[in-house]
């Protein structure tokens, strides 16, 4: 298999070409080019020696030991999964940091070793322009990021004759807490690019790294597809980029205020011992802009001076770069520009002086709290700790030990970080009884609000699910079931004769999934077609409707034009109930996943309720799909606030993103695992013979959220009491009920019984991690497999 490696080392130019190879993606694979998404930062942190802290490792929460090895193993796990089901036999990627931040030759054979095993054939690129322009709109970037020292000292690098070993001399090593970086700080080693093309040379030979021409105006619209076609020996045009908006050079005045401020900022902290979060920092930057023009590259010409025999040598044995390092006509020599308006960055530091106190944190707190969380991942070693077990599934358990404890690192220290301060509503605040809702009367034709599910297995929980949803407003239920055995049949069976719910028996079921063909096949349906609203969601699912009365109807007034609402999870764990008993499931379960918590991805999957209007062909899982090109602009998706989410969701989607995510008006409680004793029957189901012992925990783990407390929908417990009561005056429905509650304890006590799970139920009680330790094991998971 081939690969040809994009290695910058302009960022912007590499993620200019990650979005073309994403736009193009499709006539790419036509001409046999593969352009997966995978994480280029990760890959760089695979190959980065440990101690070289960069500001992109620190902000990424990358500063770990464990990076190199844990994110190495990643890879090696990621081209194993996807390599062999590649839909092209030549792939293509784009990653800047591989060549500007690698500057060690331990760390380009390492990158080479990575990638040796899968690609036989690996074709290094890097794009250069001349270094005077270069340097102008790398200064830019490092004063936007911190730096402190003017263009002065690569003036001044450019009198010696290494500029490579020169500027890595300069290194002084990171104060990540004061925000100071080599890479930002100091001269950018790589442009020097006779020693950069010597760098890659050296592991992957001189035959496979080329320089191409970087253009970045070019970059912006069809020249980008001819510099790609040109690349890859493309026969044919791809066609013309979208248009995207262009990088303005920021005005040298501003460069000045703002380079003088990160050096008044960096002594204020450094004296007081504090850390200045960046999003401050960056935003008391920006408040500094000033009109003016930009650095003339022109002004640069001591640096154009420096490079001109090696770039001369270069042309020759890369006639295209001819005029891309072609220097500007030079002008007045560099001077720092003036700041104007008489400029003091001590002022500003002043003026920012209430803020800076309010927002920055002790460097000793910091420090306090890392050890902390050092102390906290001794519960990982515990969990994974299994002297019985193979040398091999040992080594696997090692690996994964380390990337949990390199994950909860990252966490705690990004914008990853779970926690509860999200939306309006306060859980604890919101007691207060609902009152019953009046019934609803359907015109003639309408099956009104219709929920659609499937089930498996489920008999203790239905009547619960019914009477809740039944009491906030939906009008009829289509309940598909295959393969039950603890009398689910017999309960759903009670209640399509009376009336209740019409139920479907799905055993014959066709295709990969036995729910996505009772989706199929509930399309036909006059139940369907004739609804409303249309809901799909399972038996541990509850709808819960935070506004208003808590109904349905009030919840459609909320939004009255939103043709889509997005419900997502809210995960309960088992709240410390460890046996089955037959009480409601919203009254015992009441512990909680975070509100804000992005990662792992399962945390904020959504399912949909949609308005029956014929916009989308296809029901799915989370999901309506296939939408009609004739309701292109007639669909409107809201978040649980009610917050317009169109955009991200009309074509695809399932899961709700940091700009997305809402909880005030509904969110959907997810009651995955239920009781203990429930889990083990959950998991035994379908698995009658084995249980993989990491799956079971692991899922457990995943699920089990008991970090803050959500009683919101025990406002309706009343009502549902009512109605349960009601439908349970049916001495059929109870006894159906009551012989499946007893097959399901009877079930727990064989399970207990079970040696394997007797292990898979002490260690799921065994486990004590907070919100932060379980996103980092759950991602973990997520990574491995």
């Amino acid at each position: 298999m081939r690969l040809t490696l994009l290695i910058g080392p302009n960022e912007k130019a590499a993620a200019r070409f990650r979005a073309m190879f994403k736009q193009k993606a499709a006539a790419l694979e036509k001409q046999g080019i593969w352009a997966p998404e995978w994480n280029h930062v990760r890959l760089y942190a695979a190959c980065a020696e440990t101690g070289d802290i960069t500001s992109l490792r620190h902000k990424r929460g990358m500063d770990s030991a464990l990076v190199q090895q844990t994110m190495a193993h990643e890879f090696q796990t990621l081209f194993e999964k996807e390599l062999p089901d590649a839909p092209a036999d030549h792939v293509i990627f784009s990653a800047a940091q591989l060549g500007s931040l690698l500057t060690n030759p331990l760390e380009i054979n390492r990158l080479q070793a990575l990638l040796a095993p899968y690609f036989d054939d690996i074709q290094i690129v890097a794009h250069v322009e001349e270094q005077a322009r270069a340097l102008a709109a790398h200064y830019i970037t490092a004063v936007l990021d911190g730096r402190r020292h003017s263009l002065q000292q690569e003036l001044e690098l450019a009198q010696d004759t290494e500029w490579w070993a020169g500027a890595l001399a300069l290194r002084q090593g990171p104060d990540a807490f004061a925000g100071l970086f080599d890479d930002v700080q100091h001269p950018p080693h790589w442009l020097d690019y006779a020693a950069l093309f010597d760098h890659w040379a050296q592991a992957f030979g001189k035959d496979n790294v080329q320089l191409r021409p970087l253009d970045l105006a070019a970059l912006r619209s069809e020249t980008c597809t001819d510099e790609l076609v040109d690349m890859l020996g493309l026969g044919s045009n791809l066609g013309k980029m979208l248009e995207e908006r262009m990088f303005h050079p920021e005005p040298a005045a501003s460069l000045t205020r703002m380079r003088q401020f990160n050096d008044v900022l960096i002594r204020h902290a450094q004296a007081r011992d504090i850390i200045v979060p960046r999003d401050l920092w960056h935003q008391m930057r920006m408040s500094l802009r000033v009109p003016g023009p930009p650095t003339d590259p022109g002004s640069l010409f001591a640096i154009s001076d420096h490079f001109a025999k090696d770039n001369a040598k270069l042309i020759k044995a890369f006639p295209d770069l001819k005029g891309a390092l072609t220097p500007d006509a030079p002008s007045e020599a560099w001077q720092e520009a003036d700041p104007t308006n008489g400029y003091r960055a001590t002022q500003y530091l002043a003026a920012y002086a209430h803020q800076i106190r309010k927002n920055s944190t002790p460097v000793a707190e910091k420090r306090a709290e890392a050890a902390a969380a050092k102390e906290a991942t001794a519960k990982f070693d515990t969990l994974l700790s299994d002297d019985a077990a193979e040398p091999e599934q040992q080594a696997s358990n090692a690996r994964l030990l380390n990337r949990v404890k390199l994950n909860h690192e990252m966490i705690l220290n990004t914008q990853f970080k779970p926690h509860n301060n999200l939306g309006a509503v306060n859980e604890e605040e919101l007691a207060a009884a609902y009152p019953l809702a009046p019934p609803r009367k359907l015109p003639p034709g309408s099956s009104g609000n219709v929920i659609v599910g499937c089930m498996k297995n489920e008999a203790p929980y239905i009547v619960e699910w019914i009477a809740y949803h039944r009491a906030i407003g939906v009008d009829n239920f289509l309940i598909y079931t295959n393969d039950c055995s603890d009398g689910t049949d017999e309960v759903l069976g009670r209640l399509q004769d009376m009336g209740v719910i019409q139920h479907r028996n799905n055993d014959n079921w066709k295709g990969n999934s036995p729910q996505q063909y009772a989706l199929n096949q509930a399309l036909k349906e006059p139940v369907i077609q004739n609804a409303d609203w249309i809901i799909h969601i399972d038996v541990d699912e509850f709808m819960n409707v935070r506004t208003g009365n808590g109904t349905l109807d009030d919840l459609f007034a909320a939004v009255p034009d939103a043709t889509n609402i997005a419900m997502t999870w809210r995960l309960f764990g088992h709240n410390g109930i460890t046996q089955l008993n037959d009480d409601f499931v919203i009254d015992q379960f009441d512990a909680c996943a975070p509100k804000y918590c992005p990662k792992p991805h399962t945390v904020w999957g959504f399912k949909t309720m949609f308005r029956n209007i014929g916009a989308y062909a296809k029901i799915s899982c989370h999901r309506p799909n296939k939408l009609d090109e004739s309701f292109e602009n007639k669909v409107k998706w809201v978040n649980g606030s009610g917050q317009d989410m169109t955009r991200d969701a009309a074509h695809n989607g399932w899961r709700s993103s940091k700009n997305n995510i809402g909880y005030d008006l509904l969110q959907l409680n997810h009651y995955a695992l239920r009781s203990a004793e429930s889990f083990l029957i959950k998991r035994q189901r379908g698995r009658a013979l084995h249980v993989d012992r990491s799956i079971g925990i692991n899922y457990w783990i995943r699920m089990d959220w008991s970090d803050f407390r959500d009683i919101t929908i025990k406002r309706n417990i009343p009502r549902v009491r009512a109605e349960y009561d009601d439908l349970m005056k049916d001495d059929i429905l109870k006894q159906a009920h009551q012989a499946g509650f007893e097959w399901h304890k009877a079930k727990a006590r064989e399970l207990h019984q079970m040696p394997e799970f007797q292990d898979l139920y002490r260690q799921a009680l065994e486990v004590k991690l907070n919100e932060t330790e379980r996103v980092a094991y759950a991602l973990s998971l997520d990574m491995e497999s």
